[in-house]
């Protein structure tokens, strides 16, 4: 899909009204609608994540070479899920950070070889959207901001699922996280060097990102909810 065509600029204006209106119901209209819409929001994020690998499979294209459940954005996926029906505060600072990084990244840049109608331009911007909805309701909407220390907890996580994925990398050939090869599409790694060197730039890049998510984080939280305590 072409990067800032019509679809793409239709599933970015859907994440700009999703987002706006979720934190501003749940800031001035609190109440039980909260719990509801929070399971709602995890049963669609779970129809977009779990409906492209049904997809997959229907359309004969699964493998597990390039369709198992290893990039970081399915890591955001599942922990956006349960982080919406527990609000666990470790959970909800991985869906926070991860999706204003990994999540918004791949919205903006998506690597997406189809585009509308097809199904995976559906479920793509589903649970990519989905997460960052999640992340922003959670945090500026329910107001459970991220703990001290929580750039580095979530920077801990991130390194492990990347070790992860590089086993699974090695074990079936994959590109998984894109630790063997950019991908096709523009993105953030188009910048940042040849294998194997952009990988440690990445894990530089990410590390101020996740510090630039916070600082701006900090800074919102200071304007809009200077009474809220660091719990």
């Amino acid at each position: 899909m072409r990067q800032f065509s019509d679809q793409h600029i239709a599933a970015l204006a859907v994440l700009v009204v999703g987002s706006t209106v979720a934190v501003w119901a749940a800031r001035h209209r609190p109440g039980r609608w909260q719990g509801v819409f929070a399971a709602l929001l995890a049963a669609v994020i779970f129809a977009g994540w779990a409906g492209e690998y049904v997809a997959d499979a229907v359309l004969g294209v699964w493998s597990v070479k390039y369709t198992l459940p290893f990039q970081l954005t399915d890591a955001v996926s599942a922990v956006a899920i349960v982080a919406l029906l527990t609000r666990r505060r470790l959970l909800v600072e991985l869906t926070y950070f991860w999706a204003l990084t990994a999540s918004l990244q791949a919205t903006l840049t998506p690597d997406l070889a189809q585009s509308f109608p097809s199904i995976f331009y559906f479920t793509y911007f589903t649970y990519h959207v989905g997460a960052i909805v999640a992340a922003l309701f959670l945090v500026f909407g329910w107001r459970l901001y991220p703990r001290s220390g929580a750039i580095w907890r979530v920077y801990a996580a991130t390194l492990a699922w990347a070790g992860v994925a590089a086993v699974v990398d090695v074990a079936t050939g994959g590109n998984y996280m894109y630790l063997r090869a950019k991908p096709v599409h523009s993105s953030l790694l188009s910048v940042l060097g040849p294998w194997p060197w952009y990988i440690v730039a990445t894990a530089a890049v990410g590390l101020a990102m996740l510090f630039v998510v916070g600082r701006i984080t900090g800074a919102v939280r200071k304007s809009i909810d200077p009474r809220v305590l660091d719990v």
